[in-house]
């Protein structure tokens, strides 16, 4: 991938491949400006001549794409691709965490604490914590990379999800004011259903338990296509366990499956064509599209939008497998795309850490507490180091993301995975941590051979 020049007053220039990057370094005419994405910043120049480059943004749920490229006429050559990954559901899950603390605190025979009031409004436009997560993140990669790099238009692919017609292919006209509960209780619904038996085992004659198919603990959600019927042996052995557990461990579902003669594998098939996908991650893109146009437009750069369908038919005339980074250089119009074959950086929000000190139980009672100091030996959680272990069991060079501990021995994140126990002084400090990971992917061959350009 192309590396980001910075010329001697810090402003961008032209990004250059590898080789010129070296070839400057090594004649003392550069230095290392930064590594995560590595940019090199000129000794001895100032300002430059410059071609149009062009961002594009491919926004998701769980990952981002980002794909800098350079336009010719009707042509883009890639320079650089990312994929963003957000923590939106980490973010959510804490809230969850924190929240059920709270209740805990509230409702139990502790200190008195007396309820707020509920006159609390939220301003126009917000969002939840994990979606203004998406937004805020993609718009400060955006400002990132205008900051390194000559950026003159962005191109963001603005797709929507129509979520009723993802749940009924069918569906059209005043149907979409009618819900599946429409003349239906949930109970009646699911009984109508399910056809008044257990989905798991078949028993008609007994009473019958609102089951989630996909357990709560599981990411599992209220939607009725989640609710099943359950007699009260199988939703007391189901549990908190998944589908598949179920129907190939519990004995006492066995029972009773030989008991009314049917087969575990139909009856587990049955249960899962009646599911349907999740919708929230379509409900994730939908809520924040409109929110990421605006604050895109507000950088003051050329925003083009593109849709969902226009990419996928760019994609798949031009013969590209289907990533986040490729999907968002393949946003609107364009002939050819050359050279998309160069690495993919993946940024993964990791944040910058917790002001909670203090690790609790499920229950809310504190098990732990950490440091106060959040640095060792002049090292933070987040860095971004390169240990030289000279002997011992594991000798080596370890490059990857730090985890300090008070001991001086640390742990480091590798892309082959984690090693423990590495002293602070074989650690060499590359980058201070910024709230992300990166980790540098392999290419993605064409079907031609190395090199080819697709048009």
């Amino acid at each position: 991938m192309a590396v980001f020049v910075l010329d001697k007053q810090k402003r961008p220039l032209m990004p250059c491949s590898e080789k010129r990057a070296r070839l400057l370094r090594e004649r003392g005419r550069a230095v290392v400006h930064k590594r995560y994405p590595f940019t090199i910043r000129l000794k001895d120049r100032v300002e430059g001549d410059t071609q149009p480059l062009r961002l594009g943004i491919d926004p998701g749920s769980k990952t981002t794409g980002l794909a800098l490229v350079r336009e010719d006429a009707e042509d883009r050559h890639v320079l650089c691709l990312f994929e963003l990954v957000h923590r939106g559901f980490q973010i959510r899950k804490a809230l969850e965490q924190r929240r059920a603390f709270r209740r805990r605190r509230r409702r139990q025979n502790l200190r008195y604490r007396a309820p707020r009031f509920n006159n609390r409004t939220r301003p126009k436009g917000w969002l939840a914590p994990s979606l203004r997560h998406r937004v805020d993140t993609i718009t400060a990669w955006v400002n990132r990379l205008t900051r390194l790099a000559p950026v003159t238009a962005i191109s963001q692919e603005l797709v929507r999800f129509d979520t009723q017609k993802l749940d009924n292919p069918e569906i059209s006209g005043v149907e979409y004011q009618q819900g599946s509960l429409l003349g239906y209780e949930v109970r009646e619904y699911l009984l109508e259903k399910w056809g008044r038996e257990c989905a798991y085992c078949g028993d008609t004659d007994t009473p019958l338990d609102v089951e989630h198919v996909v357990p709560r603990a599981h990411g599992g959600s209220h939607r009725v296509s989640n609710l099943t019927l359950a007699c009260h042996a199988c939703n007391q052995g189901k549990g908190n366990g998944t589908l598949d557990t179920f129907f190939t461990t519990d004995k006492g579902l066995k029972k009773r499956l030989k008991a009314n003669n049917l087969s575990a594998d139909a009856r587990q098939e049955r249960v899962q064509c009646e599911l349907k996908r999740p919708l929230r991650d379509a409900s994730a893109v939908n809520a924040t599209r409109w929110v990421l146009f605006g604050a895109l437009k507000a950088t003051g750069l050329p925003v083009t939008a593109g849709s969902g369908g226009r990419t996928k038919y760019n994609r798949q005339r031009l013969g590209i497998p289907k990533t986040h980074a490729l999907d968002a250089a393949c946003v609107g119009p364009m002939d050819a795309l050359h050279h998309w074959q160069v690495p993919t950086l993946t940024i993964k929000a990791t944040g910058r850490g917790s002001y909670q000190r203090t690790r609790l139980t499920r229950h809310g009672f504190p098990r732990g507490y950490l440091m106060r100091q959040k640095q060792v030996h002049g090292f933070q959680t987040g860095d971004m180091v390169k240990a030289i272990v000279p002997t011992g069991k594991k000798a080596g060079i370890h490059t990857g993301r730090v985890a300090v501990r008070k001991t001086g021995r640390f742990n480091i994140q590798t892309e082959q995975g984690a090693v423990q126990g590495i002293s602070h002084k074989h650690c060499l400090l590359i980058q201070r941590g910024d709230g992300y990971g990166y980790r540098l992917t392999s290419s993605i061959q064409p079907k031609g051979g190395a090199g080819q350009t697709v048009a």
